[in-house]
């Protein structure tokens, strides 16, 4: 059983039926759960699967999608590990602020690996996170 922690383009790759990837992160999802695997995200996570429904005028769905990302995984908070994290990662002008939210979130939980599409991220070493790679691959 591993801790694997996915970026929020994963839920919304689900939530909006994406045409290349939503088949590929159920796929990754189904592999994690026949290994028991825990899958852990962020509350920024929580907060970013509301936009889209919000701005349509949608508060139903912005809570449905909400209530989804909680029933499936297990969100962590920022806390003050996670901002000391958030600190050095800061420091790489690269590194946006809400990726650094959730990379520090991550490493601060000590996941195994980091599932993420953002290629500029996939390119990190972030202490307290073992792996970080694209959905593609994972390996597991």
């Amino acid at each position: 059983m591993s801790r694997i922690f996915w970026d929020t383009n994963l839920y919304i790759y689900l939530f909006e039926g994406h045409a290349q990837f939503e088949a590929p992160t159920r796929a990754l999802r189904e592999r994690m759960l026949r290994r028991q695997d825990k899958l852990l995200t962020s509350a920024l996570t929580l907060a970013e699967v509301q936009v889209k429904a919000l701005r349509s005028g949608n508060p139903g769905l912005a809570q449905r999608l909400r209530d989804l990302v909680r029933q499936s995984s297990d969100v962590l908070p920022f806390n003050e590990a996670a901002a000391d994290s958030f600190a050095q990662l800061r420091l790489n002008p690269s590194i946006r602020p809400a990726d650094a939210m959730q990379l520090s979130t991550a490493a601060a939980a000590g996941v195994e690996l980091f599932v993420t599409n953002d290629i500029s991220l996939q390119k990190l070493n972030v202490p307290g996170i073992h792996f970080i790679c694209s959905l593609d691959r994972a390996p597991i």
